[in-house]
């Protein structure tokens, strides 16, 4: 299937016909409703809103509420740094959330209080030795539903990288950024069937104007991700 548009309207078709895809995509920083209806159309199951006030660009749960009115089909995840979990659990009921995308490492003891399934935001360490984010994983697994690493290095991964990159993904649920693709040398689908993480991380982006977005990027991982 190929999509010749490149600026689609906030007026498309709702009953337009959901992508099947590869593996599961999560797009982050959700904050207007082209995104919205565009990403859970071409197939994207998980989306996600900043609704952290500590976090830039932060969401109301007003405008997170109208936003989701417009969609179905997909989760709806929070992104939180430092609110405390009885602040989380009360705006995840508000916007009817499917989930917590935590950015702040929380104690076990924080972790058990959160009313719904917590994935944990995490970040490339170059210089940090594989038997130490092994460590850090299983140190966290018990407590969290899986980890979003959504940038890859700026520098390409080497062979040994990427092996023990494959490890991992293939042992702890992980939804790796697209761009650690191009970091590999790979087509975002030959990543994807190498490594087999949990699924693939896409940015959100802002509206060109309202009702307006430019979606050249997304769409050209979408279609390689298309079953």
């Amino acid at each position: 299937m190929r999509f010749a548009k490149r600026e689609l309207l906030v007026a498309a078709d709702p009953t337009f016909l959901r992508m099947s895809l590869l593996t599961s995509v999560l797009v982050r920083g959700i904050n207007n409703l082209s995104d919205a209806r565009y990403c859970a159309g071409m197939g994207a199951d998980r989306l996600s809103f900043l609704l952290d006030p500590s976090l830039p660009g932060y969401l109301t749960p007003e405008a997170v509420q109208e936003i989701s009115g417009w969609i179905a089909g997909v989760d709806l995840l929070g992104e939180f740094d430092t609110l405390p979990a009885a602040a989380i659990n009360e705006l995840a009921q508000r916007c009817n959330l499917q989930g917590i995308l935590l950015h702040r490492r929380r104690t076990p003891d924080e972790l058990s209080k959160f009313s719904l399934p917590v994935l944990k935001l995490i970040r490339w360490i170059p210089d940090m030795l594989p038997e130490d984010v092994d460590t850090r994983f299983r140190d966290q697994q018990a407590h969290t539903s899986g980890f979003v690493l959504a940038q890859a290095p700026p520098q390409p991964l080497s062979p040994k990288q990427l092996t023990h990159l494959t490890q991992q993904a293939r042992t702890y649920p992980m939804w790796l950024g697209a761009d650690f693709a191009t970091s590999t040398g790979n087509s975002i689908r030959q990543f994807v069937e190498t490594v087999r993480p949990a699924g693939i991380v896409l940015e959100g982006g802002d509206e060109i104007k309202p009702g307006l977005r430019d979606f050249s990027e997304m769409e050209a991982v979408f279609e390689e991700l298309e079953a």
